[in-house]
């Protein structure tokens, strides 16, 4: 069932006024956030990306952030060209933190993690899905062909299977050695900027001007049966509102749910804060709630309806991708800790 149809009749003359104050929006938007970091043009950098499209990711996943341009350039929609992208890193068994050959639990099981937001507002996740590689996809066919936002487990991962995705052994053998190997202290601590806990966050805004992402990830390496971060959940790990503009966030997602992060972004940029601005604060309540913020690392990505993007982190050695005009091209972000 297909939620989307089912609402279309709901309000044809709401659907109308809302599309003419987009378009209006949109316009009055770039002057708004022009003038509102013109103010601020000795504590952030003001990047001016007007020309669509545009799609960017967290970390320096290079392939997967040039499929997502480049199937943007061809006019797919944003979510799909985001769902395209991400899918790179699912399918890459040297990627320890995403998909298949991701690092297990505690007990040795890869579980998997993933969202979608579509620049309609509709939604999908699944959580702790075993034997599915593309999991990004199969919350889209969660937001579209069921009623809910979110599938769990062996129910997500059967649901997976009624739409066609096949069952694999997503445990590759260098990753159990690594686990096999991890068992003999068994001792956790996150590693600052190592990749034990990261994932691929991505926003994607297409010809048309409309915004959408995908997170997806495998979580923390050897992490406890069950857990899950903030990957998955619409507000914290991913959250795009197609008249401001849409966030992703990586690192520790125990203290990124706490926030809220990505929401907070997306409505710090409504009220007129530039992309990198609104990174930055995200990061500062973050840091000003935790005295232990030393001890982690939590970086944020924005994009705005001009096409604007930001980044911000903790730790200095966070950097996004960005596709544009044919280049893709890896930006340092800014950190609120000093080298």
């Amino acid at each position: 069932m297909d939620r989307r149809k089912f609402l279309k009749n709901a309000s044809l003359t709401s659907i109308g006024l809302a599309a003419g104050s987009s378009v209006l929006a949109c316009a009055k938007t770039e002057k708004t956030l022009t003038d509102a970091t013109q103010q601020k043009e000795d504590t952030i950098t003001i990047i001016d990306n007007t020309s669509f499209p545009v799609s960017i990711c967290t970390w320096g996943f290079v392939d997967a952030n040039a499929k997502a341009g480049q199937t943007l350039e061809q006019g797919v929609k944003a979510l799909d060209a985001a769902i395209a992208g991400v899918a790179i890193e699912e399918e890459n068994l040297t990627n320890t933190t995403v998909g298949k050959g991701g690092a297990p639990d505690r007990d040795g099981q890869v579980t998997l993690d993933a969202c979608v937001m579509d620049s309609s507002g509709d939604c999908g996740a699944v959580v702790c899905v075993q034997n599915i590689t593309n999991v990004a996809l199969l919350a889209k066919k969660v937001m579209t062909e069921t009623p809910h936002v979110i599938l769990a487990a062996k129910g997500a991962e059967d649901f997976a299977y009624t739409q066609g995705f096949k069952k694999e052994n997503l445990l590759t053998e260098a990753s159990k050695k690594a686990w096999e190997d991890w068992k003999k202290t068994s001792e956790y601590k996150p590693i600052i900027n190592i990749e034990n806990h990261d994932t691929i966050g991505m926003l994607c805004l297409d010809k048309d001007g409309d915004i959408a992402g995908a997170c997806t990830t495998s979580g923390l390496s050897y992490k406890m049966k069950g857990r899950v971060g903030d990957s998955p959940i619409i507000g914290s790990g991913l959250f795009v509102d197609n008249q401001v503009g849409g966030a992703a966030a990586t690192g520790l997602g125990e203290e990124i749910l706490k926030t809220v992060g990505s929401f907070l972004i997306v409505e710090l940029m409504r009220n007129g804060m530039h992309p990198q601005q609104a990174c930055e604060e995200a990061i500062n309540r973050i840091v000003n709630k935790n005295k232990n913020h030393k001890d982690f690392q939590v970086a944020y990505i924005a994009i705005n309806k001009a096409g604007q993007t930001g980044s911000y982190c903790i730790h200095p050695g966070f950097a996004y991708m960005k596709y544009q005009h044919g280049k893709n091209e890896r930006i340092l972000s800014k950190a609120f800790l000093k080298a």
